[in-house]
């Protein structure tokens, strides 16, 4: 078997080489793919090194799947050409996730909806992937009427440029006793200061609520994406769902707060029976001492964590979860690696 994976030297690609290597694809014929100004890097990869190939080169290669992790412009580009050579293509861009005929798969939940004609198939946004997989029982036994979901984003979500921003901050308030509410102009008066950031703001002791480009409606495109891509996966468009995004100086993994109203009434032993049944996820909630989801706890974890599971007072048939996953892991690199084991089922 050959597999391509697009954007190898990137943040989320070096962790699908890492998936790739736990999950059982070792000794599988990997191409590592990257932009023109990697073209000739060496990466480790199950103890031998490869070599970075340009994307004509692995096109050229017909792999019999690519997984890709370049950004939107290249997939739209580029994942076409790879599906006309007969690729199968598992994209991690948010190219294709609304394209009607493109399956946007979470494998515990959908993988039903891949066909044997599906040549691309879209990974869902991080923040997606580990509320719905939290959403997924719970919604078949009681229906999904409405879902008001903030979340709280890793940097990690944005790459390495914004891990970069956070140490550089960090170092240099640590370092140069500098006061935190000045800390960015500072870093940007100093001349001997190496710092191009990734956010509009300061992330070192800070946050907000700004992920992606501000639309129209006052709304970002990461918070359409939980409201179209949840509607998508669970198969449900008459979900109503608002969203509101931030990010934080967390580099573990992202956490949200969901509160769902159902169609049904719900008792909360069956919700925690579950949530405890769910595949991929992992009940942790006992408040007695103080056991609830945290990113440190996901942080190089697969699994989806969910606590502080209770009704809400103000209103009949809703519930309130908070929900943790590691967003390099199974919020892209490990669910799209999964969807390949499925296709290939290599368990």
């Amino acid at each position: 078997m050959k597999i391509a994976v697009v954007g190898a030297t990137g943040l989320v690609g070096g962790v699908m080489l890492q998936v790739l290597q736990e999950r059982g694809f070792a000794q599988c014929e990997v191409l590592a793919v990257a932009s023109s100004k990697s073209v000739g890097k060496e990466i480790d990869f199950a103890g031998r090194k490869l070599t970075v190939m340009s994307v004509d080169d692995a096109i050229e290669a017909r792999p019999d799947y690519a997984v890709f992790s370049a950004g939107a412009s290249t997939s739209r580009q580029y994942a076409p050409r790879f599906a006309a050579v007969g690729c199968t293509v598992i994209d991690n861009s948010s190219c294709w996730r609304m394209n009607a005929e493109v399956p946007l798969v979470v494998p515990e939940i959908n993988m039903d909806t891949v066909t044997p004609s599906s040549r691309i198939i879209a990974n869902p946004n991080c923040s997606t992937i580990q509320l719905v997989l939290a959403l997924s029982r719970l919604h078949e036994r009681y229906r999904i009427r409405r879902l008001v979901v903030s979340t709280y984003q890793s940097i990690t979500g944005t790459g390495i440029k914004a891990v970069r921003q956070l140490e550089t901050e960090e170092n240099y308030f640590f370092n140069h006793h500098s006061d935190c509410s000045h800390l960015r102009q500072s870093i940007e008066e100093d001349p001997q200061a190496d710092y191009d950031p990734a956010y509009p703001n300061q992330i070192f002791r800070n946050l907000f609520p700004h992920g992606g480009d501000f639309l129209p409606d006052g709304y970002t495109t990461e918070e359409e994406k939980l409201v179209n891509e949840t509607r998508k996966i669970l198969r449900s468009p008459d979900i109503m769902v608002s969203a509101t995004v931030a990010r934080v100086p967390v580099v573990g993994g992202h956490s949200e707060s969901a509160n769902i109203e159902f169609h049904e009434e719900f008792d909360i032993d069956e919700v925690n029976r579950l949530l405890a049944s769910t595949p991929g996820v992992i009940l942790c909630d006992d408040p007695s001492h103080n056991l609830y989801p945290t990113p440190v706890m996901a942080h190089h974890r697969d699994e989806v964590f969910v606590g502080r599971v209770r009704r809400d007072p103000s209103q009949p048939r809703t519930l309130n979860l908070w929900v943790v996953a590691d967003n390099l892991r199974k919020g892209a690199a490990t669910n799209a690696i999964q969807i390949l084991q499925s296709l290939t089922n290599k368990q």
